[in-house]
């Protein structure tokens, strides 16, 4: 069902289209993948705050959620550079949608309940190629933090 996404992605269409909603899902799962993967350390925690928040975000149980991160992971792997990849995904995703994107992220980054400067420099890049600002970005880290009853160190 997700194999041809990245097909769809990357088509040569001058005026790109949204994604279809499960495709729009599994592309920003694979930004939250990416952002894990970051550090170079996948972990399970990670791969289950993944879920969680896909299953959040949708309304999925947890065996939906696996499923999609499980796609997302291979459409990461086979992704573009990050930029390539972000503006793609800019191009077909709703402003509105793209902040809660961040904030996922940021949830993924700190599953590990520890600080990472390898996966905070990614959501920073991220954020800016989603045309998400600076100040929104550090507001939903913030958040998200507090959320998790974790310090800001």
């Amino acid at each position: 069902m997700f194999r041809n996404l990245l097909s769809r992605l990357f088509t040569d269409d001058p005026e790109p289209r949204p994604l279809a909603a499960q495709d729009a899902e599994v592309a920003i799962a694979a930004l939250l993948v990416r952002v894990a993967r970051a550090d170079d350390h996948y972990e399970a925690s990670e791969r289950q705050r993944i879920d969680r928040v896909l299953a959040r975000r949708r309304g999925l149980t947890p065996e939906e959620a696996a499923e999609r991160r499980a796609a997302a992971e291979m459409i990461e792997a086979e992704a573009p550079d990050t930029v390539r990849f972000t503006r793609l995904i800019k191009d077909r995703i709703a402003l509105e949608d793209r902040t809660g994107v961040i904030a996922a992220m940021w949830e993924v980054a700190y599953a590990d309940r520890s600080r990472d400067s390898d996966e905070e420099q990614m959501i920073r890049l991220v954020s800016g190629l989603l045309g998400v600002p600076d100040r929104d970005s550090a507001l939903m880290r913030q958040r998200v933090l507090e959320a998790m009853g974790l310090d800001d160190r």
